[in-house]
Protein backbone atom coordinates (compact mmCIF):
# COMPACT_ATOMS: atom_id res chain seq x y z
CA UNK A 1 0.00 0.00 0.00
CA UNK A 2 1.27 3.77 -0.96
CA UNK A 3 1.89 5.85 1.62
CA UNK A 4 0.00 9.29 1.32
CA UNK A 5 1.69 12.46 1.68
CA UNK A 6 0.99 14.53 4.42
CA UNK A 7 0.06 16.94 2.34
CA UNK A 8 -2.22 14.62 -0.20
CA UNK A 9 -5.05 16.54 1.58
CA UNK A 10 -7.47 19.63 0.47
CA UNK A 11 -5.90 22.70 0.88
CA UNK A 12 -9.18 23.76 3.02
CA UNK A 13 -12.02 21.81 5.02
CA UNK A 14 -15.27 23.42 4.74
CA UNK A 15 -18.50 23.42 6.97
CA UNK A 16 -22.05 25.06 6.94
CA UNK A 17 -23.40 27.69 9.26
CA UNK A 18 -26.96 27.28 10.82
CA UNK A 19 -28.25 30.37 7.92
CA UNK A 20 -26.58 27.52 5.18
CA UNK A 21 -23.36 30.02 4.17
CA UNK A 22 -20.38 27.94 3.33
CA UNK A 23 -17.17 28.59 5.89
CA UNK A 24 -13.78 27.66 4.97
CA UNK A 25 -11.27 27.02 7.63
CA UNK A 26 -7.73 26.39 6.56
CA UNK A 27 -7.93 23.37 8.83
CA UNK A 28 -4.17 22.22 8.98
CA UNK A 29 -2.70 25.71 10.38
CA UNK A 30 -5.62 27.30 11.28
CA UNK A 31 -4.41 30.06 14.49
CA UNK A 32 -6.18 29.29 17.71
CA UNK A 33 -5.93 32.97 17.94
CA UNK A 34 -8.95 34.37 18.92
CA UNK A 35 -9.94 37.77 16.91
CA UNK A 36 -7.76 41.08 17.75
CA UNK A 37 -5.74 38.98 20.11
CA UNK A 38 -1.47 39.57 19.95
CA UNK A 39 0.60 37.09 18.10
CA UNK A 40 4.11 36.36 17.62
CA UNK A 41 5.23 34.58 14.88
CA UNK A 42 7.45 31.21 14.78
CA UNK A 43 8.08 31.85 18.41
CA UNK A 44 9.83 28.36 18.96
CA UNK A 45 11.57 28.74 15.41
CA UNK A 46 13.12 32.21 16.64
CA UNK A 47 14.33 30.93 19.80
CA UNK A 48 15.99 28.02 18.51
CA UNK A 49 18.12 30.25 16.48
CA UNK A 50 18.99 32.64 19.58
CA UNK A 51 19.80 29.64 21.87
CA UNK A 52 21.96 28.48 18.74
CA UNK A 53 24.33 31.53 18.61
CA UNK A 54 26.10 30.71 21.98
CA UNK A 55 25.44 26.82 21.13
CA UNK A 56 27.02 25.38 18.53
CA UNK A 57 25.78 21.49 19.72
CA UNK A 58 22.48 22.51 19.15
CA UNK A 59 21.31 21.03 15.30
CA UNK A 60 17.91 21.00 14.19
CA UNK A 61 15.88 17.95 12.02
CA UNK A 62 12.89 17.36 10.89
CA UNK A 63 10.81 15.00 8.86
CA UNK A 64 9.74 16.70 5.46
CA UNK A 65 7.97 19.73 8.45
CA UNK A 66 10.34 21.89 9.06
CA UNK A 67 8.09 24.75 7.67
CA UNK A 68 5.31 23.62 9.57
CA UNK A 69 6.94 22.67 12.58
CA UNK A 70 8.76 26.35 12.32
CA UNK A 71 12.22 24.51 12.05
CA UNK A 72 12.40 27.00 8.59
CA UNK A 73 13.66 29.79 10.82
CA UNK A 74 16.74 28.14 12.30
CA UNK A 75 17.17 26.36 9.07
CA UNK A 76 17.57 29.55 7.08
CA UNK A 77 20.03 30.85 9.52
CA UNK A 78 22.04 27.79 10.31
CA UNK A 79 22.16 25.55 6.86
CA UNK A 80 24.58 23.89 7.97
CA UNK A 81 23.56 22.60 11.01
CA UNK A 82 19.77 21.21 9.59
CA UNK A 83 19.31 18.33 8.77
CA UNK A 84 16.13 17.18 6.14
CA UNK A 85 15.04 13.31 7.01
CA UNK A 86 12.13 13.28 4.28
CA UNK A 87 8.88 11.69 5.64
CA UNK A 88 11.11 8.92 8.14
CA UNK A 89 9.69 9.65 11.42
CA UNK A 90 11.56 6.48 12.81
CA UNK A 91 14.77 7.49 10.99
CA UNK A 92 14.64 11.00 12.66
CA UNK A 93 14.60 9.66 16.19
CA UNK A 94 17.60 7.17 15.62
CA UNK A 95 19.55 10.10 13.31
CA UNK A 96 18.77 11.99 16.48
CA UNK A 97 19.66 9.82 18.84
CA UNK A 98 23.20 9.21 17.02
CA UNK A 99 23.84 12.54 16.80
CA UNK A 100 23.19 13.24 20.84
CA UNK A 101 25.63 10.25 21.09
CA UNK A 102 28.50 12.30 19.58
CA UNK A 103 27.69 14.86 21.68
CA UNK A 104 25.34 17.51 19.83
CA UNK A 105 21.96 18.70 20.77
CA UNK A 106 19.19 17.86 18.41
CA UNK A 107 16.23 19.39 18.40
CA UNK A 108 13.35 16.63 16.61
CA UNK A 109 10.51 18.18 15.07
CA UNK A 110 7.20 16.50 13.72
CA UNK A 111 3.78 16.44 14.18
CA UNK A 112 2.63 14.79 17.59
CA UNK A 113 0.87 12.56 15.98
CA UNK A 114 3.86 11.02 13.65
CA UNK A 115 6.36 11.00 17.00
CA UNK A 116 3.72 9.47 19.38
CA UNK A 117 2.50 7.09 17.23
CA UNK A 118 4.54 5.88 14.51
CA UNK A 119 8.20 6.43 16.28
CA UNK A 120 7.29 5.50 19.68
CA UNK A 121 9.19 2.45 20.39
CA UNK A 122 12.41 4.46 18.51
CA UNK A 123 12.14 7.17 21.34
CA UNK A 124 11.70 4.70 24.05
CA UNK A 125 15.05 2.21 22.82
CA UNK A 126 17.16 5.13 20.88
CA UNK A 127 16.86 8.13 23.20
CA UNK A 128 14.99 7.67 26.63
CA UNK A 129 16.57 4.38 27.90
CA UNK A 130 19.62 5.97 26.92
CA UNK A 131 18.57 9.12 28.46
CA UNK A 132 20.18 10.97 25.59
CA UNK A 133 19.88 14.78 25.17
CA UNK A 134 17.26 14.51 22.61
CA UNK A 135 14.75 17.22 22.26
CA UNK A 136 11.41 16.31 20.15
CA UNK A 137 9.23 18.72 19.44
CA UNK A 138 5.64 18.49 17.68
CA UNK A 139 3.66 20.60 16.47
CA UNK A 140 -0.58 19.94 16.14
CA UNK A 141 -1.22 18.78 19.66
CA UNK A 142 -4.24 17.64 20.64
CA UNK A 143 -7.28 19.66 18.62
CA UNK A 144 -5.17 22.04 16.83
CA UNK A 145 -6.14 20.92 13.59
CA UNK A 146 -9.66 20.28 11.82
CA UNK A 147 -7.87 17.21 9.75
CA UNK A 148 -9.70 14.41 12.01
CA UNK A 149 -8.00 11.74 13.80
CA UNK A 150 -4.57 10.81 11.32
CA UNK A 151 -3.57 14.75 12.30
CA UNK A 152 -5.64 15.14 16.33
CA UNK A 153 -2.39 13.68 18.79
CA UNK A 154 -5.49 13.74 21.24
CA UNK A 155 -3.83 10.98 22.83
CA UNK A 156 0.40 11.81 22.46
CA UNK A 157 0.49 12.48 26.50
CA UNK A 158 -1.15 9.51 27.41
CA UNK A 159 0.92 7.28 25.23
CA UNK A 160 4.34 9.33 26.38
CA UNK A 161 3.84 9.70 30.00
CA UNK A 162 4.38 5.95 31.00
CA UNK A 163 7.94 6.28 29.10
CA UNK A 164 10.48 6.67 31.56
CA UNK A 165 12.87 9.50 31.94
CA UNK A 166 11.37 11.30 29.34
CA UNK A 167 10.29 15.49 30.32
CA UNK A 168 6.73 16.95 28.72
CA UNK A 169 6.37 19.82 28.05
CA UNK A 170 2.79 21.55 27.19
CA UNK A 171 3.47 25.65 26.89
CA UNK A 172 0.85 28.10 26.76
CA UNK A 173 1.58 30.60 24.32
CA UNK A 174 4.22 31.98 22.48
CA UNK A 175 6.14 34.06 25.37
CA UNK A 176 6.10 30.37 27.09
CA UNK A 177 7.26 28.19 23.91
CA UNK A 178 10.07 30.62 23.39
CA UNK A 179 11.19 30.32 27.18
CA UNK A 180 10.46 27.19 27.29
CA UNK A 181 12.71 26.03 23.96
CA UNK A 182 15.81 27.73 25.81
CA UNK A 183 15.10 26.10 29.46
CA UNK A 184 14.80 22.14 27.57
CA UNK A 185 17.85 23.21 25.29
CA UNK A 186 19.78 23.75 28.60
CA UNK A 187 18.01 20.57 30.46
CA UNK A 188 20.22 16.84 30.28
CA UNK A 189 17.83 14.30 29.42
CA UNK A 190 15.23 13.78 27.01
CA UNK A 191 12.41 16.01 26.63
CA UNK A 192 9.24 15.50 24.34
CA UNK A 193 7.41 19.33 24.15
CA UNK A 194 4.15 20.22 22.27
CA UNK A 195 4.04 23.53 20.13
CA UNK A 196 1.65 26.01 18.89
CA UNK A 197 3.00 27.04 15.75
CA UNK A 198 2.52 29.77 13.32
CA UNK A 199 1.15 32.65 14.75
CA UNK A 200 0.86 31.99 18.38
CA UNK A 201 -1.26 34.00 20.65
CA UNK A 202 0.73 35.93 23.62
CA UNK A 203 -0.96 36.06 26.96
CA UNK A 204 1.34 35.43 30.15
CA UNK A 205 3.35 38.32 29.64
CA UNK A 206 0.44 40.29 30.71
CA UNK A 207 1.01 38.41 34.16
CA UNK A 208 4.46 38.56 33.85
CA UNK A 209 5.19 34.98 33.68
CA UNK A 210 8.59 33.13 34.18
CA UNK A 211 8.65 29.56 32.74
CA UNK A 212 10.58 26.93 34.86
CA UNK A 213 11.03 23.40 33.78
CA UNK A 214 9.35 21.40 36.44
CA UNK A 215 7.13 24.47 38.03
CA UNK A 216 3.48 24.83 38.39
CA UNK A 217 2.66 28.66 38.72
CA UNK A 218 -0.19 30.30 39.92
CA UNK A 219 -1.94 32.96 37.42
CA UNK A 220 -4.37 34.42 38.86
CA UNK A 221 -5.96 33.77 42.65
CA UNK A 222 -9.97 32.55 42.78
CA UNK A 223 -12.40 31.36 45.90
CA UNK A 224 -14.72 29.56 44.35
CA UNK A 225 -12.85 27.19 41.32
CA UNK A 226 -9.44 26.05 40.90
CA UNK A 227 -8.65 25.67 37.50
CA UNK A 228 -5.28 23.42 36.45
CA UNK A 229 -4.31 23.42 33.34
CA UNK A 230 -1.81 23.17 30.57
CA UNK A 231 -1.27 24.49 26.85
CA UNK A 232 -3.85 26.08 24.92
CA UNK A 233 -6.48 25.71 27.96
CA UNK A 234 -4.36 27.91 30.25
CA UNK A 235 -5.49 30.80 27.80
CA UNK A 236 -9.13 29.67 27.70
CA UNK A 237 -9.18 29.10 31.35
CA UNK A 238 -7.96 32.98 31.68
CA UNK A 239 -10.62 34.33 29.47
CA UNK A 240 -12.99 32.11 31.14
CA UNK A 241 -12.31 33.79 34.37
CA UNK A 242 -12.36 36.72 33.38
CA UNK A 243 -15.53 36.23 31.77
CA UNK A 244 -17.31 34.41 35.08
CA UNK A 245 -16.40 37.79 36.75
CA UNK A 246 -19.84 39.01 36.11
CA UNK A 247 -21.38 36.38 37.41
CA UNK A 248 -19.43 36.73 40.85
CA UNK A 249 -17.27 33.26 40.27
CA UNK A 250 -13.99 33.88 41.34
CA UNK A 251 -12.02 31.37 39.56
CA UNK A 252 -8.12 30.58 40.07
CA UNK A 253 -5.84 29.62 37.45
CA UNK A 254 -2.78 27.07 38.02
CA UNK A 255 -0.99 26.44 35.00
CA UNK A 256 0.95 23.05 34.64
CA UNK A 257 3.42 23.40 31.89
CA UNK A 258 5.55 20.09 32.79
CA UNK A 259 3.63 17.37 32.52
CA UNK A 260 6.39 15.32 33.80
CA UNK A 261 7.83 15.78 36.18
CA UNK A 262 4.76 17.17 38.01
CA UNK A 263 4.95 19.96 40.78
CA UNK A 264 3.11 17.95 43.58
CA UNK A 265 3.71 20.17 45.82
CA UNK A 266 2.30 23.07 44.32
CA UNK A 267 -1.11 21.03 42.75
CA UNK A 268 -1.47 19.58 46.70
CA UNK A 269 -0.85 23.12 48.16
CA UNK A 270 -3.59 24.76 45.84
CA UNK A 271 -6.08 22.19 45.88
CA UNK A 272 -5.97 21.74 49.42
CA UNK A 273 -7.60 25.40 50.15
CA UNK A 274 -11.33 24.93 51.70
CA UNK A 275 -13.88 25.72 50.14
CA UNK A 276 -12.84 25.25 46.01
CA UNK A 277 -13.86 23.25 43.62
CA UNK A 278 -11.15 21.55 41.37
CA UNK A 279 -11.11 21.48 37.24
CA UNK A 280 -8.17 19.87 35.33
CA UNK A 281 -8.87 21.03 32.02
CA UNK A 282 -6.24 20.24 28.92
CA UNK A 283 -6.12 20.62 25.31
CA UNK A 284 -5.64 16.03 25.38
CA UNK A 285 -7.93 13.20 25.72
CA UNK A 286 -9.57 12.36 29.39
CA UNK A 287 -7.75 9.30 29.10
CA UNK A 288 -3.94 9.68 30.84
CA UNK A 289 -3.32 13.24 30.37
CA UNK A 290 -2.90 16.06 33.31
CA UNK A 291 -6.44 15.40 34.51
CA UNK A 292 -5.90 11.55 35.90
CA UNK A 293 -2.44 12.28 36.93
CA UNK A 294 -4.05 15.17 38.92
CA UNK A 295 -6.76 12.73 40.17
CA UNK A 296 -3.80 10.23 40.84
CA UNK A 297 -1.97 12.84 42.90
CA UNK A 298 -4.67 14.37 45.18
CA UNK A 299 -5.87 10.49 45.97
CA UNK A 300 -2.67 9.35 46.91
CA UNK A 301 -2.20 12.62 49.37
CA UNK A 302 -6.02 12.08 50.70
CA UNK A 303 -6.53 15.19 49.64
CA UNK A 304 -10.30 15.55 48.93
CA UNK A 305 -11.74 18.91 47.36
CA UNK A 306 -15.44 19.84 47.33
CA UNK A 307 -15.91 19.07 43.85
CA UNK A 308 -13.31 17.93 40.92
CA UNK A 309 -13.96 17.84 37.29
CA UNK A 310 -12.20 17.28 34.15
CA UNK A 311 -12.55 19.43 30.91
CA UNK A 312 -10.91 17.82 28.29
CA UNK A 313 -11.31 15.55 25.31
CA UNK A 314 -13.58 12.84 24.47
CA UNK A 315 -11.94 9.24 24.50
CA UNK A 316 -13.16 8.74 20.76
CA UNK A 317 -12.16 9.39 17.77
CA UNK A 318 -12.81 13.28 16.47
CA UNK A 319 -14.55 14.84 14.00
CA UNK A 320 -13.02 16.56 10.72
CA UNK A 321 -13.77 21.00 10.72
CA UNK A 322 -13.16 24.10 11.72
CA UNK A 323 -11.53 24.58 14.94
CA UNK A 324 -13.60 26.97 16.49
CA UNK A 325 -16.92 24.76 15.79
CA UNK A 326 -14.73 21.59 16.76
CA UNK A 327 -13.86 23.24 20.20
CA UNK A 328 -17.40 24.10 21.37
CA UNK A 329 -18.28 20.37 20.19
CA UNK A 330 -15.60 18.96 22.74
CA UNK A 331 -16.06 21.49 25.33
CA UNK A 332 -12.81 23.34 25.18
CA UNK A 333 -13.97 26.59 23.78
CA UNK A 334 -14.28 29.43 26.48
CA UNK A 335 -17.83 29.60 25.73
CA UNK A 336 -18.21 26.03 27.22
CA UNK A 337 -16.09 26.14 30.14
CA UNK A 338 -17.84 29.08 31.30
CA UNK A 339 -21.44 26.95 30.94
CA UNK A 340 -19.79 24.01 32.62
CA UNK A 341 -18.16 25.81 35.17
CA UNK A 342 -21.61 27.88 35.87
CA UNK A 343 -23.19 24.64 36.14
CA UNK A 344 -21.07 23.02 38.78
CA UNK A 345 -20.88 26.17 41.00
CA UNK A 346 -24.41 26.80 40.90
Amino acid sequence: MTRRSKYDRPAHLAERAEGGVRLKTSAMIASIAGEGQRTAPAPFGHALVEAARTRPDIIGLSADLSKYTDLHIFAKAYPDRFYQMGMAEQILMSAAAGLAREGFTPFATTYAVFASRRAYDFIFMAIAEEGLNVKIVCALPGLTTGYGPSHQATEDIAIFRGMPGLTIVDPCDAHEIAQATTAIADHKGPVYMRLLRGNVPMVLDEYGYTFELGKAKMIRGGNDVLIISSGLMTMRALETAKALESDRIDVAVLHVPTIKPLDEATILKEAAKTGRKVVVAENHSVVGGLGEAVAGVLMRAGVMPSGFAQIALPDAFLDAGALPTLHDRYGISTEAMCTRLKAMVG
